[in-house]
């Protein structure tokens, strides 16, 4: 009995000792610390993928015939705050910054930072931003909104700071987009600084905000995106998990069209970048009608019933989305932030006035003869349609051609026609945000107004109910979370 106990005291005394030199408290499958490059992959890829159909309903682009689209019929209602989840991966990405003291890494997070509160901010106005992000720091698990105004100002301020931190030699890893190339961060991170400060191009008369002359302190100054291959785009690869993010998607099925809208700007300019976008009508392909020949394409009419639309459609005389988006695993790259675009923000500044206005034309035509580019590039089987001289001879087109514009306005209308066409899978919302802010392109509307917000998620008035109804009160009285109501970015 005495030699059990002995051995019992050993047994114990050994497990005692191993106690104190593992902590059963720590999980070897989720580390505290990692390096940054490892979120970054994530992040990038996440924020780069293309953002789906919604915006093109919106945008009359397309149109739905088995069933009422929300998002066509502009009677969507609330959107989510899913964003904040991503935004929680930037923060530990920033944070793992500080603790190996790499700027770069953190300045890409500043720019993060600044594209999803710019989007979350357009999406609904007044947001939580000052507060926002500390419930793990902080246990600030309800935090209160900031103006959407405020908002802008920190995201400016961010694009700022990410700007001043971007300045490192050093090649960064994990870089999907860039390949570690931290000047192409830099040049990233002031083009957006530039479409933000057009995004508030209503705002120019305010002298706090001081738009223009910031605008044109940052081209002049600043390096920006300058060549198309420059351009922020994630390419997708025949592997799985980085296919097209339309690849085999369920949503291009017999319900889904091209919108007359969209298709009819096209062919009014004959403009060949149809052909890579959408497909010919059925009875177009039964007749032996050629890839270019225009009236083999037609859309639906996007304010039309979804079932009148269907039997047009069931009948062959409508378009759908070119096959290709979703039966190429690699289809084309996206871009979160092009030369083309860059290059139309330049043109309309320059036709405002806040940089030299006799650049606005050469700005215009980069614009388009990068987009044929692209589609050079990637529309396997289309190159000979978008050849530098096809651009050029589309640019002196009747409806293209920008010395045809003898007003601003006209100017504006064909540089924001133009933008429009470039934003096939390519822009999310930004060509509705672009019509919210400019009235161009000229959208058909149907009933009552286009809405110009979503409103907030429900689980804020679940979680966060004080906030959230102080925010709707402050913006626009009593209760009123409406969709058409007017943020302070459009007034």
């Amino acid at each position: 009995m005495n030699n059990f106990k002995i051995i019992l005291f050993l047994m114990m005394a050994v497990v005692m000792s191993s106690c104190e030199d593992l902590d059963i408290n720590d999980n070897p499958n989720k580390v505290s610390v990692t390096h940054p490059d490892l979120l970054l992959t994530n992040i990038a890829t996440s924020a780069f993928q293309v953002k789906g159909t919604g915006g093109m309903y919106a945008s009359r682009m397309l149109v739905q015939t088995d069933g009422e689209s929300a998002s066509q019929f502009y009677k969507w209602d609330r959107d989510s705050f899913d964003a904040y989840n991503s935004l929680r991966q930037v923060t530990k990405m920033m944070e793992e910054a500080d603790r190996i003291v790499d700027d770069s890494y953190k300045g890409i997070g500043y720019f993060f930072r600044a594209y999803y509160f710019y989007d979350l901010a357009l999406t609904f106005g007044d947001v939580p931003y000052a507060d926002a992000l500390k419930g793990e720091s902080d246990k600030l698990y309800q935090p209160k909104y900031s103006s959407q105004e405020d908002v802008f100002r920190g995201i400016l301020k961010e694009l700022a700071e990410a700007n001043s931190l971007l300045n490192g030699t050093d090649i960064i890893t994990g870089d999907p987009i860039f390949n570690g190339d931290v000047s192409k961060w830099k040049k990233l991170v002031n083009s957006f600084r530039l479409k933000v400060l057009l995004t508030l191009s209503k705002k120019e008369g305010s002298s706090s905000l001081n738009i223009k002359n910031e605008f044109a302190s940052i081209y002049n100054t600043e390096s920006i995106i300058a060549t198309p291959e420059e351009s922020a785009r994630l390419e997708f690869v025949d592997v799985v998990d980085s296919r097209y993010s339309e690849f085999n998607s369920s949503g291009y099925g017999s319900g889904l069209y091209m919108a007359s809208t969209f298709v009819d700007m096209l062919k009014e300019r004959e403009d060949a970048r149809l052909f890579a976008i959408a497909g010919q009508t059925k009875n177009a392909k039964e007749a032996g009608l050629s890839i270019g020949d225009f009236t083999a394409y037609a859309g639906g009419n996007p304010i039309a019933a979804y079932n009148d639309v269907n039997l047009v459609a069931a009948a062959g005389k409508v378009s759908k989305v070119n096959e290709r988006y979703t039966k190429d695993p690699t289809a084309e790259a996206h871009n979160l932030l092009s030369f083309s675009e860059v290059q139309f923000i330049l043109a309309e500044a320059a036709v405002k006035g806040w940089i030299s206005s006799t650049s606005a034309l050469i700005f215009y035509e980069n614009g388009i003869k990068a987009n044929f580019q692209f589609y050079n590039t990637y529309a396997k089987g289309y190159e000979a349609y978008y050849t530098q001289a096809e651009a050029v001879k589309y640019i002196a087109g009747t409806k293209v051609n920008f010395l045809n514009a003898s007003t601003n306005e006209e100017k504006l209308e064909l540089i924001l026609t133009q933008k429009y066409l470039t934003s096939f899978l390519q822009g999310g919302w930004r060509m509705y945000f672009d019509h919210l802010r400019t009235g161009y392109p000229v959208f058909p509307l149907g009933l009552g107004t286009a809405p110009t917000r979503w409103m907030y998620p429900l689980d804020e008035y679940n979680n966060n109910s004080t906030n959230v109804t102080e925010a709707i009160a402050s913006q626009f009285g009593g209760s009123n979370d409406g969709i058409r109501e007017i943020t302070w970015w459009l007034k």
